[in-house]
């Protein structure tokens, strides 16, 4: 890595040393011409003038486009000044760089500026489920974090309301409730997997639906929104930078960071022990709940009621189909509700059930 950082840091100084250079000669080689320049337009104006200053086509013609060129100067000054002062109050906020993550290269550049500023520096993170962005080869954390001093880490808990908010939000029928929670699986044992090899890396679930992306890697912060209906990638990338002035956002999201990490409500996660452990506000250990086996309970449960509500389902089925006549069992009933009239000739069946099977199944009125 620090390899790769130095190949690019010569890279950039030998192009700087060529654009001055450039620069240097093309400046020499006008200032060289310019006599000659002046000597050739004094000698050939009068010539010229006597020829054009009297065809009022061509004066024409020249006025037309000085004033088209005017119009489109004065344009482009009113819109300078407009981005001006967008510029000064981006510049004011502490916004640098903001733009949409869909292009090629703006997420190859995201992810170089990612790398170089969080090398050999503190990570910290809040997201979702982290599996796009540690565990994924390609994600823009997955070598920032292996290379980082400290890492500080904040996932959705994903047996909690807010993951499962999370997953109904998001359009994707492939992302439910268990893909969220198999996702935030496998980024707890790559996590842990670092961990094993003696990296310093914390890690938090907390409980509530996800509101920001934040990634803070030294004097920059970026930030993304996790709107609903919406995949987080798709959605625009903000990145502000810590400087010496007051009004700068990154000051906010920082502190935003911090008071999220310092919440005793949010448990912090043991890779020793696959347990949660609560802390109170002194910071010291208060109790602890064991993360698989929560989770585990809540899968058994919701297989046995699955389960349950198949085999009551089919012996349902088997019972209607085996034994009994749907015309007989109800004619009966329905010549009691209709007072066995028959409008225009025709016969109406009413099947209603009160089964659970069938209220869960969701066929609960038929025929």
């Amino acid at each position: 890595m620090s390899r790769k950082r130095l190949v690019e840091n010569l890279i950039m100084s030998s192009a700087r040393i060529a654009y001055h250079i450039l620069v240097v000669g093309l400046s020499a080689a006008f200032a060289l011409s310019l006599p000659f320049i002046v000597t050739l337009v004094a000698k050939n104006l009068l010539v010229y003038w006597s020829l054009i200053g009297n065809d009022k086509i061509f004066l024409t013609s020249v006025e037309m486009a000085l004033t088209i060129f005017l119009i489109f100067l004065s344009s482009y000054l009113s819109r300078s000044w407009k981005d001006r002062k967008l510029s000064n109050m981006a510049r004011g906020a502490g916004l640098v760089f903001g733009t949409s993550t869909r292009g090629i290269l703006v997420r190859r550049r995201m992810k170089k500026l990612k790398e170089r500023e969080g090398f050999a520096r503190d990570v910290m993170v809040i997201g979702s489920t982290g599996y796009r962005t540690f565990v994924d080869p390609r994600g823009d954390l997955h070598n920032v974090v292996k290379n980082c001093r400290q890492a500080k880490i904040m996932f959705v808990n994903p047996n909690s309301e807010g993951a499962k908010a999370r997953a109904k939000g998001i359009l994707d029928p492939d992302i439910t409730p268990e893909s969220l929670g198999e996702q935030i699986r496998k980024s707890i044992d790559y996590l842990k997997g670092l961990k094993a090899s003696q990296k310093d890396i914390r890690l938090k679930l907390y409980e509530d639906i996800p509101l920001l992306k934040v990634t803070i890697l030294g004097d920059f912060i970026w930030i993304q929104h996790y709107h609903a209906g919406f995949d987080v990638q798709s959605m625009p990338e903000y990145v502000f930078k810590h400087d010496q002035n007051t009004g700068s956002l990154y000051i906010p999201f920082y502190q935003y960071f911090l008071t999220r990490w310092n919440n005793p409500d949010i448990p912090e996660y043991d890779f020793d022990t696959d347990e949660l452990v609560y802390k109170d506000t002194a910071g010291k250990e208060a109790r602890r709940e064991k993360f698989d086996e929560t989770k585990m309970d809540v899968i058994s449960n919701r297989s046995r009621s699955n389960q349950l509500i198949e085999r009551e389902t089919s012996a349902l089925l088997r019972a209607f189909g085996n034994r009994f006549n749907m015309r007989e069992v109800f004619t009966e009933e329905r010549q009691k509700r209709l007072g066995g009239l028959r409008p225009r000739g025709k016969e109406f069946f009413l099947l209603s059930s009160r089964n659970s099977a069938c209220e869960t199944s969701g066929w609960t009125t038929v025929l």
